[in-house]
């Protein structure tokens, strides 16, 4: 995503190196036609368009001409131009004269490259390149560091964004003050690679996406879908033990639903065509809230009977452009472990307080421990009484220093209905990760009219409060294979031992073996396999199953288990009901 000098310090550097990249690239390939190309976490990006196809020895050789740039040390000057010189700059450059008529026209711009706006327009210069730009850049070419940038990828990229217009070959880089910080960059990225959980979920037949299904649809295979299944009871009874009910609701509602809601005037665009159902329009829903609300307004509330807390997993679909899907983090239907909470403005602390304690809770006991806090507050245009976003703002930022969680605040960056906590986990390769969100919604209990009746005898509108802890059940799910890299704590592996026979003359003992540990509940399997003892060890590593249980006659005669663990670690022989009493601690501590 693009940055700005004020969150990214390496800023200067990554716009710098951006520029050097496509001077080069035009040194070697005079005929192409340059885009826009502005500094990302991390790094840097650029848009051509070239008169073939990239090459990874293409990066090679563009790397090599940026390291010439830099020894040359040119500066890097800043100029301003009118709208007439900026077309006789660019008259070869077709997509500079599109951002360039659009700038002289007072629009705004697409990238870092597009700047400013009304006839004067900048540009920076460095040696032979001049690019439309309102930097900042490093004073001069040879402050860059030659040994501490890289070309890490090629990619195609649709011009400004739109599927309809030409397609461009997009470089990305990334850019270091020092070589040691460009090398731990990319070992992190080596281990993103090893830890995708689009290749892991294929090599250890968690889940699939079926062409004859859809993109975005996600197929949950067995072991998947028995982490789910684990994960979800967890946390349902994790629910009612916080004083939540549970509910379920429909998967599509008539359109004058969708209407009173808003998603049909603000959010059409993402839902599904209508279908027809007795001559009337039904949608697939993309949000659960307007079935709470519906729940809700079944009975004539009290305040007594305040406050009431809906949760349910609830399937939801939107239409996500073909461009933006990925594996489980960007999908078309998506189950959301859901919530609304409805109370009164005196409650409001107290449930706010509940539902972040709530969240931390459920993360940490996934194994998630590094959190910030995101607080959204009241933007420019917003619905409600200013009173009522005070009170639940400052709900919100003490139960955040409550918790004494570090936090930011995007002031003004609340939606327009009310203002969130965003919490965001950091995984085992540093990422941050949006999975809990709180956000108040001072829209929809007035669009359904919702009351309760007060203690004066006179009806009120409740306070809404939409949460989720995990998110979505996709995201959360390939969030936490790349955290743990497919190696799940035991008590989420689908799998939590093998038992591994040496010999078929072991057999009748392994199976009494699984029969013993699956009487207490334990996910065990019994390896029949002609294959040799190693082999077998070999195959349970690679599914990443926490324990093999290798039997031979020692262990026959001595009612015992041969305990080894995924990593290498032999434990050596122990009793069934010791390794038993072992692995149910691990359990139930949740480690």
């Amino acid at each position: 995503m693009p940055v700005t000098p004020e969150s990214d310090p390496n800023y200067h550097l990554r716009h710098s190196l951006a520029h050097v990249m496509a001077q080069a690239v035009l040194e070697l390939f005079p005929d192409a036609r340059i885009a826009i190309g502005p500094p990302i976490d991390n790094g840097f990006y650029y848009d051509f368009d070239l008169p073939r196809s990239l090459t990874p020895d293409d990066l090679s050789e563009i790397e090599t001409r940026m390291r010439r740039i830099i020894s040359e040390d040119h500066p890097f000057t800043y100029r301003e131009v009118s709208a007439d010189q900026a077309r006789a700059l660019f008259a070869d450059q077709p997509y500079k004269l599109e951002l360039i008529e659009g700038l002289a026209a007072g629009q705004d711009e697409y990238g870092e490259q597009a700047i400013g706006s009304g006839p004067v327009i900048s540009t920076y210069r460095q040696a032979t390149f001049e690019d439309l730009c309102r930097g900042p850049h490093l004073e001069r070419t040879g402050q860059i560091n030659p040994d501490a940038f890289k070309l890490t990828s090629i990619a195609g990229a649709y011009w400004r964004g739109d599927e309809h217009r030409p397609m461009l070959q997009r470089i990305y880089g990334t850019a270091w003050p020092t070589a040691d910080e460009l090398a731990q960059y990319l070992w992190r990225l080596e281990e993103a690679a090893r830890r995708d959980h689009r290749k892991l979920g294929k090599e250890l037949d968690l889940f699939s996406i079926s062409d004859e299904v859809g993109p975005g649809l996600i197929l949950w295979h067995p072991k998947g879908a028995r982490i789910r299944a684990i994960a979800e009871d967890f946390a349902r009874q994790a629910h009612f033990r916080n004083g939540y009910e549970w509910v379920y609701s429909p998967h599509i509602g008539r359109a004058q639903l969708w209407e009173t809601s808003g998603h049909l005037g603000f959010y059409k665009e993402n839902m599904y065509a209508p279908m027809d159902i007795d001559g009337e329009e039904y949608f697939a829903k993309p949000m659960n809230c307007p079935f709470h609300i519906q729940i809700y307004k079944n009975h004539i509330r009290s305040y007594r009977d305040l406050p009431q807390r809906y949760a349910e997993y609830g399937t939801v679909y939107r239409y996500e452009r073909s461009g933006t899907l990925h594996g489980l983090t960007r999908v078309r239907g998506f189950t959301q472990d859901d919530a609304h909470i409805f109370c009164r403005p005196d409650q409001v602390e107290v449930e706010i307080n509940r539902a972040l304690d709530f969240s931390l809770y459920i993360l940490r006991s996934f194994g998630l421990t590094d959190f910030t806090a995101y607080l959204s507050t009241m933007p420019d245009k917003y619905v409600g009484d200013p009173a009522n976003w005070e009170l639940a703002t400052a709900a919100l930022r003490k139960a955040i220093e409550g918790h004494d969680l570090p936090y930011a605040v995007d002031a003004g960056g609340g939606a327009f209905y009310g203002p969130k906590i965003d919490l965001k986990v950091t995984d085992a390769l540093g990422r941050e990760w949006q999975l809990s969100t709180i956000q108040f919604d001072f829209n929809l209990p007035e669009r359904f009219g919702m009351e309760y009746i007060g203690e004066d005898g006179q009806p009120h509108r409740p306070y809404m409060v939409h949460r989720a802890l995990l998110g979505s059940m996709e995201r959360f799910f390939g969030v936490l294979i790349e955290h743990y890299a497919g190696a799940f704590p035991l008590w989420l592996a689908p799998v939590q031992a093998v038992v591994i026979p040496i010999t078929d003359n072991h057999l009748a003992y392994a199976e009494q073996v699984q029969a013993r540990l699956a009487a207490a509940d334990l996910r065990v399997e019994v390896n029949a396999s002609r294959d040799r003892m190693q082999a077998k060890i070999r195959a349970a590593q690679l599914q990443k199953v926490p324990y093999m249980l290798i039997i031979g006659n020692k262990e026959m005669e001595q009612a015992a288990v041969a305990v080894r663990t995924r990593t290498g670690e032999d434990l050596g022989a122990m009793p069934i009901d010791a390794f038993l009493e072992r692995a149910l601690a691990e359990i139930n501590e949740r480690r």
